[in-house]
């Protein structure tokens, strides 16, 4: 892995250190979820979540209380 140095102001830095989940989370691991979320989803994905809205509007859905008491 490479190393850089970049310059960022204290403000930014207090943010980024507000998403830490935990002390010794990295910098990049922190950045790289922020552009996860802004990534586009794959065609599959997306056909994937157009399918389960079409089952939970044909009420091809289970309730919790339901699979739990399958699993009993």
């Amino acid at each position: 892995m490479a190393t850089t140095t970049i310059q960022i102001s204290r403000d930014l830095l207090g943010d980024l250190k507000s998403r830490k989940m935990y002390d010794k989370e990295s910098y990049e691991d922190i950045i790289r979820d922020l552009l996860e979320d802004t990534m586009e989803l794959s065609e599959q994905t997306l056909a994937n979540i157009r399918q389960s809205e079409e089952d939970i509007k044909s009420g091809r859905v289970k309730t919790l209380a339901e699979v739990e008491s399958r699993l009993r």
